[in-house]
């Protein structure tokens, strides 16, 4: 299986400007820019998009661990914060957050806690990341 998304850049870094697209026609020439990136212009960045995608796959990654424990959620909801900072050697991606509130009848804290820890780890896009993964869930009755 292949997943295909392109970019479209004119201009040089501060004012060029550009889009992005995907095969599904979700985005479909998405506005990016230096502005959207760095300050608060209107449209997406690659930052937004990782967010996304981590937080899109560690949900339905924590969705089959439930069904493997026997649980079906009846409400997932992720938020995922990716931080991009200066460094010295240049911008780097330092940490993608997830925050999860969950709600999960009958779902021990135990084999909730295992379920989110394996789907954590085992997220396709987390073994991507080559960053500070980080966590916090709410378990809600």
């Amino acid at each position: 299986m292949k997943r295909t998304a392109n970019a479209q850049w004119t201009g040089d870094l501060k004012s060029g400007k550009g889009t992005v697209s995907t095969a599904s026609g979700v985005l479909e020439s998405t506005p990016y820019s230096f502005t959207t990136r760095f300050e608060d212009g209107k449209g997406t960045n690659p930052e937004e998009l990782l967010a996304a995608a981590h937080a899109g796959c560690f949900t339905m990654a924590l969705s089959a661990q439930l069904a493997g424990a026997g649980l079906v959620a009846t409400s997932l909801a992720t938020v995922c914060t990716i931080t991009f900072e200066k460094l010295a050697d240049g911008f780097a991606i330092t940490e993608s957050h997830l925050h999860l509130t969950a709600k999960v009848p009958g779902a021990s804290k135990e084999a909730f806690e295992t379920a989110v820890n394996n789907a954590k780890s085992g997220c396709p896009v987390s073994k991507l990341y080559k960053t500070n993964i980080t966590l916090e869930f709410t378990l809600e009755p």
